[in-house]
């Protein structure tokens, strides 16, 4: 049997369906819509091993709010009912077969970049399933994300023309844009596509700074901010080095 693991990267999902929702008290409803979801996403990619990764219920956001206060502060809380309601989804994604994996202390994102990124080393196939674009940071022959709900894959050819920099190079692209909805706000200035103009020039952000035949414009935007450019790109960046804990027979996936 060939492994093929599909990470469903958990809240990104539920809060979706259920901002959808006409009236966001009905939680039965969100579990219902949710199951029909995963029940689709099942067939469609035939998972051997399948893992639901949800977020801590914390206050803290971990690593990267030690290093910046500032991370997302400014982001809404989950809806009071679909907070209350978690645990009865997780439940009836049980009753599906497939087990919900906390995140302790750290993102529900790094956590899924370990696992995805441990097994695709292995040359084993990988899905992550989520409209999060952070994650295309991982893409590999092996690893893959499918954003379920626009029924695309957010792959090579997506990233060139979503922004027009390479894999390897998205990360330093944020550090100079920032990320929208984080507090990383990268260079004033600097966007998409000054950023597309300096990455194509200079492969990483240390080149950029250190450049001198940068054109002017952005040299003295970037002055003064390569300390805060350089914070946003690591807190942009996906922790693949977490204790997991568990292994891939752990999370085998068998139809109810």
């Amino acid at each position: 049997m060939s492994i093929h693991l599909v990470i469903i990267d958990a809240l990104n999902l539920i809060r979706r369906i259920h901002s959808a929702q006409p009236n966001p008290e009905d939680i039965q409803r969100t579990i219902d819509t949710s199951t029909r979801t995963l029940n689709r996403i099942l067939n469609e990619t035939e998972p051997s091993h399948i893992i639901a990764v949800f977020d801590h219920m914390l206050e803290t956001r971990g690593w990267r709010e030690q290093k910046f206060a500032q991370y997302k502060q400014g982001r809404k809380p989950m809806p009071e009912p679909l907070a209350q309601g978690l645990d009865r989804i997780q439940q009836a994604w049980w009753e599906l077969g497939i087990d919900s994996l906390l995140s302790e202390g750290d993102e529900a994102d790094d956590l899924v970049a370990t696992l995805a990124v441990k097994v695709a080393n292995q040359d084993l196939q990988v899905t992550i399933i989520s409209t999060d674009k952070g994650y295309c940071q991982l893409l590999s022959p092996s690893l893959r994300i499918r954003d379920y709900f626009q029924h695309r894959w957010l792959d090579a050819a997506f990233i060139e023309k979503e922004f027009g920099v390479k894999v390897s190079q998205l990360a330093d692209y944020w550090g100079l844009t920032g990320i929208n909805g984080t507090g990383l706000s990268g260079v004033p200035g600097i966007g998409p596509k000054a950023a597309k103009e300096l990455l194509t020039q200079c492969a990483t952000l240390e080149q950029i700074i250190e450049d001198s035949s940068i054109p002017e414009k952005y040299r003295k935007k970037i002055t003064g901010n390569e300390q805060h450019a350089l914070l946003c790109r690591e807190l942009s960046s996906l922790k693949t080095d977490l204790e997991l804990g568990f292994n891939l027979q752990d999370i085998r996936w068998q139809k109810p």
